[in-house]
């Protein structure tokens, strides 16, 4: 009766650590992405202070290009590209996301830093070593979702005990 008790446990504590997965880990970049108009951004891999290609198609007004590495570009109505120039401090081997608003729509494409850069004679290469130990996580410790998985694990714990002493209780021992 003991191992079924441990098994049951075990298994309530193994669904609350699977249900305390972070959300973004599920989410789906294709649904995200269907828009009423086209857009790319080329080439998807580039250095740090390179330039890339933003073309839109289909969108009938102004399309407004952001991202977290280059300035904001506008694409006038009727134009199907314009470039942009990847900031010099963009960070080797980081994705960021593209987004394309055409009027009420956006769309979301990455862009990945090549570990490599362009030719700048003003720019002294500094070599270092591996910045190990941070992971593949772009956003870090969220603490609301560490504090949910937490509670829910110590509910299950909880509950888990509460279950199996009230049985022990209604047998007699």
């Amino acid at each position: 009766m003991r191992a079924i008790r441990v098994a049951s446990a075990a298994l309530l504590g193994m669904t609350a650590l699977t249900l305390t997965a972070p959300v973004a880990a599920a989410r789906d970049d294709g649904e995200r992405n269907i828009t009423s108009f086209g857009f790319n951004v080329s080439p998807t891999t580039i250095a740090a202070g390179g330039r890339v290609s933003l073309s839109v198609n289909g969108c009938k007004s102004d399309t407004k290009v952001s991202s977290g590495v280059f300035d904001t570009v506008t694409i006038p109505k009727g134009q199907g590209s314009a470039t942009a120039t990847v900031d010099w401090d963009a960070k080797p081997g980081a994705v960021y996301e593209v987004t394309f608003q055409c009027g009420n729509e956006s769309g979301h494409t990455d862009l990945t830093i090549a570990t490599g850069r362009p030719s700048d004679p003003t720019h002294t290469p500094v070599h270092r070593g591996v910045k190990a130990g941070i992971g593949g996580s772009t956003g870090g410790f969220d603490l609301s979702e560490i504090g949910l998985g937490a509670a829910l694990i110590a509910g299950s714990v909880g509950a888990a005990y509460y279950w199996s002493r009230r049985r022990t209780g209604e047998h007699g021992g």
